[in-house]
């Protein structure tokens, strides 16, 4: 019996090979955008994960409101690793990271720049499932000087060498880094990566006792089954008890006092699981996800899907009349009608097998540019990924028991008798559910569309924002701590080029990485009313550098011997400080730790710049003379760009530095920021192309069997007269009253969801209401063309061949 339904379904699918095509290629397609969304899905709900104690480890991290400005930091202060896990018996252990920064190593004839640098305490493998491959976990790290690394750092610097016990040479330690350990590598689902992982012990700060300074990321092993919500719960003690004396100490008020004026200062945990989707904090160890993208685009697989199958549904049974008599003589013949159910449900299945197939190969060869696309190492391997073929299994049996369910008791529920005597005709019923499948379609299509309108907009918004900087040709030069004493000299060269218009020597970047220091003042001595703000330490040419404005007052200038101790706010911080326009002249003070105040003068007022993304605020941050040596900003003035770079590394060759002379453009480092949301608009576009090609898949076939039902109908209206345009016009407003009703549906759905997303950013567009008219014009043209072809066609048929068996 089994071996005749699958006989009979071949020879359907094959009798009916246009409709068959277009099914198989409309489920391939999204059968293959599913599987592709879920290895995405999967790896991004899979970061940390792999820790064996993953569940018991969470994060502490910062919190603050400071006159209304939100601080959000992943790091946290020396001592509250130490301090928690003496405190609480339910903390049973506690480890720290602290980021390296880029790094100079060498070992004999071979020097590498790295930027997968850390120090970590002694039990970080303790903690963390990275086990060793050479070496000892528990002792690895005790002792100062030790250093476990990657087996690809091993290979890189020491070859097929033994590299237990050697020694690397860190560029300012005093002493060498002996070799303790090896682990394979940090997985790429984690949250951190990097190759050297020195000891803690080497870092004096490690041991400090000041809750004033932050810098360490620190993690928690609570008892296992325990809720962290009760120890975050018992935070606020444990910040009056050790946060408060100093808190008091260095801003002159009790925390108390200080949260009496709407502040507020804390410390509070994060699951390890939620780190990489559930982020939004500052300074953290790489770039996290988004858990909306992940809703996204599982949302966009499964309507992908549904439309495919959508399709199956509206061709089987607008296909009905074909397969009318084929039922009923069946039912004649002594066959149950669930027999026939499982008939027209096995023809499903293999139809799906048959796009399961096809859309493997789809996969195969769009994996790469996905990959590319979404900086993704996501492979379609069924050895490395054991869930994959019971996951192909299951998608061709609920794909095609869904898709076929409907047509299959649709199909099964016909009359033998009326069938028999030619009186079958489709129902009102069945015609109004098809009509709400394309509606269905077209809905999710138009959406789409909308959704892909808002992201591009936004992103050109971005890009064509004033800035309040000048991002064009300007190089900046991150590492030139590596020329020693000869950082001026290379300076000198760069003022002498007649290609650079002005050099500056300063870290402080205002897009990608950069310098950063918290910096909190007073207006006058009123140590009662802190700002926070962020320091930027610059040169005298730091401002015609960038091409940054001055509101009012003056810059830095080597003419005026008191401005080491002057100081630049930018118009927020003017503001914070309650001077707004009348900053010149006034005074503010800063506490250091040990509570010393040191006082500025104000010498002029920036206008406000973009120093963080557009996703925030333009926060208080003062400028003020200090030590930017270890970097350069150059400014260049020369179509030649090419020449100039060459030139500046033959110059830095020649004075013998360190390493190579890396380098980045301003322009790219602004354009990277929003590298997640270009991804995402690539995406979208991506899926919205492929969302209406399957709907037109679908519209295209209903149109064909349309005009295959009304051959004679057309054929007489010719004969009586009727023009190409009056058959078009016939044939094609059906279809389009359904896309109008999905775009009436879709308009207010995406109106709310893009605005939710637009509420990320702190500088918007305004969705306009021509978003929605060129998304519904686009969905309108796609379909008349797509209807037209096929209508143009019935229409210009010779009505002698459909009407010469009448």
């Amino acid at each position: 019996m089994i071996k005749n339904y699958f006989k009979i379904a071949f020879r359907s699918l094959w009798r009916n090979k246009a409709f068959s095509f277009i099914n198989i290629f409309g489920l391939a397609i999204g059968i293959a955008t599913c599987l592709i969304i879920t290895l995405f899905v999967k790896n991004e709900l899979s970061y940390d994960r792999y820790n064996k104690k993953a569940n018991q480890i969470v994060r502490v991290v910062f919190r603050a409101d400071i006159d209304g400005q939100k601080i959000k930091e992943a790091n946290v202060m020396p001592p509250v690793a130490k301090s928690l896990l003496a405190d609480y018996p339910e903390v049973k252990q506690a480890t720290r990271i602290q980021t390296g920064g880029q790094q100079f190593v060498s070992y004999g004839d071979k020097s590498f720049e790295e930027n997968s640098f850390a120090f970590v305490d002694p039990n970080f493998f303790e903690v963390f499932t990275l086990p060793l491959i050479e070496g000892d976990a528990a002792t690895a790290l005790r002792q100062p000087n030790t250093i476990v690394i990657t087996k690809a750092m091993a290979e890189k610097y020491f070859g097929n060498e033994d590299p237990l016990g050697k020694a690397l040479k860190i560029k300012g330690a005093p002493t060498d880094f002996t070799v303790s350990g090896v682990i394979n590598k940090v997985p790429d689902n984690s949250h951190f990566h990097f190759d050297f992982f020195a000891s803690m012990e080497n870092v004096p700060d490690a041991k400090s006792s000041s809750f004033m300074t932050s810098n360490y990321y620190t993690y928690l092993v609570l008892a296992k089954g325990y809720n962290y919500k009760k120890l975050q719960a018992k935070l606020p003690e444990y910040v009056n008890k050790y946060m408060g004396p100093q808190f008091e100490k260095g801003f002159g008020m009790t925390l108390a006092e200080y949260r009496k004026k709407g502040n507020n200062i804390g410390l509070y945990l994060q699951p390890l699981t939620d780190i990489h989707l559930h982020s939004d904090f500052t300074n953290d160890l790489s770039p996290e996800g988004d858990i909306r993208y992940v809703y996204i685009f599982s949302a966009i697989a499964l309507f992908m899907l549904l439309i495919a199958c959508i399709n199956f549904m509206n061709l089987s049974t607008a296909s009905a009349s074909k397969r009318a008599r084929e039922v009923g003589i069946r039912k004649v013949l002594g066959s149950l009608r669930s027999d026939l159910i499982r008939q027209f449900l096995t023809e499903s299945i293999v139809l799906t097998a048959f796009a399961l197939i096809l859309a493997i190969v789809f996969v195969n060869l769009a994996l790469p540019f996905f990959n590319q696309l979404s900086g993704k190492e996501l492979s379609f391997n069924p050895g490395k990924n054991p869930w994959i073929a019971p996951a192909l299994f299951t998608i061709v049996i609920i794909t095609g028991v869904f898709a076929g369910s409907y047509p299959a008791f649709f199909l099964s529920s016909f009359k033998p008798v009326k069938v028999l005597k030619g009186k079958f005709t489709s129902v009102k019923k069945t015609i109004g559910i098809r009509s709400g499948l394309v509606v269905f379609q077209f809905f999710i299509s138009i959406v789409l569309i909308i959704a892909t309108t808002v992201v591009y907009r936004q992103l050109v918004y971005i890009q064509h924002i004033k800035l309040g900087y000048d991002k064009s040709q300007v190089i900046v030069l991150p590492q030139t701590y590596m020329l020693q004493n000869n950082q001026q000299a290379f300076y000198n060269k760069l003022k002498q080029d007649p290609r650079v218009e002005n050099v500056s020597i300063s870290g402080y970047i205002p897009a990608g990485a950069s310098y950063g220091n918290n910096f909190f003042i007073y207006p006058g001595n009123n140590v009662t009313n802190v700002v926070k703000t962020l320091r930027y330490d610059v040169d005298y040419n730091y401002l015609n550098t960038l091409g940054m404005k001055m509101a009012y007052g003056r810059y830095f200038s080597d003419k005026f011997g008191t401005d080491s101790s002057a100081i630049i706010l930018n118009q927020t911080a003017a503001r914070a400080l309650g001077w707004d326009k009348d900053a010149l002249d006034k005074v503010v003070s800063r506490k250091d730790n040990s509570g010393k105040l040191t006082s500025y003068h104000v010498i002029g007022v920036v206008k406000d710049f973009h120093f963080k993304s557009m996703h925030e605020l333009i926060a208080p941050l003062v400028m003020v003379l200090g030590n930017g040596a270890g970097s350069m900003i150059v400014k260049a003035k020369t179509k030649d760009m090419a020449g100039l770079l060459s030139a500046m590394k033959k110059s830095w060759a020649t004075l013998s530095p360190e390493g190579p002379m890396n380098y980045s453009f301003l322009d790219e480092r602004v354009q990277q920021t929003y590298a997640a949301e270009q991804k995402m608009g690539t995406l979208l576009a991506i899926f919205a192309g492929l969302t209406i090609f399957i709907a037109c898949l679908g519209l295209f076939g209903l149109v064909t069997f349309s005009a295959e039902q009304r051959t004679k109908e057309i054929g007489i209206r010719k004969v009586l007269g009727a023009s190409v345009t009056g058959i078009v016009e016939l044939l094609s407003k059906d279809f389009l009253k359904l896309v109008l009703v999905a775009i009436v549906i879709a308009t207010p759905v995406a109106w709310f969801a893009m605005n939710k997303w637009l509420q990320d950013f702190a500088y918007r567009i305004n969705i306009s209401w021509w978003f929605f008219v060129i998304a519904g014009g686009i969905a309108v043209l796609i379909a008349l063309i797509t209807i037209t072809f096929q209508a143009i066609k019935a229409a210009i048929a010779n009505p002698v061949a459909s009407l010469r068996s009448e």
